[in-house]
């Protein structure tokens, strides 16, 4: 698979580690550097403001999708190459999901696991193929990653998770991913 854009589901807080911040720089530059494409939920602070910052510091393009409300609350990034402004979070997640060729997941709240889950859902259902990769920044999802394996041990999932979740613990892990290979991945 050619991954050429990918939508980065993340916190709209920086979080305790510094690491989380580090990791974020690490994969906009990557991703830039790549010609990838970051789609994003469009805000300007937290880990969400850092990967936006980071694309484009690097020379790269950034697609922002935000619901009217968060605009409302002026939360919108006002430096990236192009901000979609849409009803609600709902109609945002779908954008998204349509925009990107494959998501990454970084340490974030509620918010976050629910692009995580709804994305997973979506896939299990096929009514998206698409892959997923988990950052798992200094363990932040090692409780998570032991939760979902507990749930397939008590049968609650229909098949494995993890054929629809890869793992990272870097960044750079991720660009084996990018261009499989050798081709080359333009925007």
């Amino acid at each position: 698979m050619l991954i050429q854009s990918l939508a980065v589901f993340c916190g709209s807080k920086n979080g305790n580690n510094e690491l989380f911040a580090t990791h974020t720089k690490e994969l906009g530059a990557l991703m830039a550097q790549h010609h990838i494409a970051l789609v994003y939920g469009g805000g300007s602070v937290g880990i969400m403001g850092i990967i936006a910052d980071s694309v484009m510091q690097n020379g790269g393009k950034v697609v922002g999708i935000i619901p009217q409300i968060l605009v409302n609350q002026e939360r919108q990034h006002k430096n990236i190459t192009e901000l979609l402004v849409v009803e609600d979070m709902h109609i945002r997640k779908r954008k998204m999901y349509d925009l990107a060729d494959a998501a990454i997941i970084l340490p974030g709240g509620f918010g976050t696991l629910d692009e995580l889950f709804e994305m997973v859902t979506w896939n299990q259902l096929s009514i998206h193929d698409k892959q997923i990769f988990l950052l798992n920044s200094d363990g932040f999802y090692d409780h998570l990653i032991a939760h979902i394996y507990k749930m397939k041990e008590e049968g609650f999932l229909y098949q494995e998770a993890f054929d629809r979740i890869t793992v990272l613990n870097e960044p750079k892990e991720l660009i084996e991913y990018f261009n499989p290979m050798g081709s080359g991945g333009q925007i």
